[in-house]
């Protein structure tokens, strides 16, 4: 499994940072999916952070693993809109309010990101995701 997709599932509640113009916007998510090998997500397009993401692609992603763990993944991501990869979340991460075909459900998944663990005593691991 990919190492990356592994420790949003353990953390359960990720938090997702876009960008609103010149004001950072954070949010909570826990949907992810392992398709092809890269570290996929979901919103719909009535949201505010889809149109963010579209608008600059760059974000990060912090999550907590246990109490003295945390982790960052900080990247560029696209927007996949393949009827299959909405289809391979679905099938990884039912979600019952959406389904492949609605109009609304997107996918986004990590071109290039740098996953950063780290503990009160330092950085603990790095490595790169594409």
């Amino acid at each position: 499994m990919n190492k990356a997709v592994d420790l949003l599932r353990q953390s359960a509640i990720f938090y997702l940072a876009t960008m609103d113009g010149d004001q950072p916007r954070v949010r909570p998510f826990g949907a992810v999916a392992d398709i092809d090998d890269k570290l996929y997500f979901a919103t719909n397009n009535t949201k505010a952070c889809y149109q963010q993401m579209i608008a600059n692609p760059n974000v990060e992603i912090s999550g907590m693993l246990g109490e003295d763990k945390w982790y960052r993944i900080c990247g560029t991501v696209i927007n996949d809109p393949r009827f299959d990869a909405k289809c391979e979340f679905l099938k990884q991460v039912p979600i019952p309010m959406y389904t492949a075909d609605d109009g609304i459900f997107e996918v986004f998944y990590f071109e290039k990101a740098t996953v950063t663990v780290s503990s009160f005593e330092g950085e603990m691991e790095k490595f790169e995701i594409s």
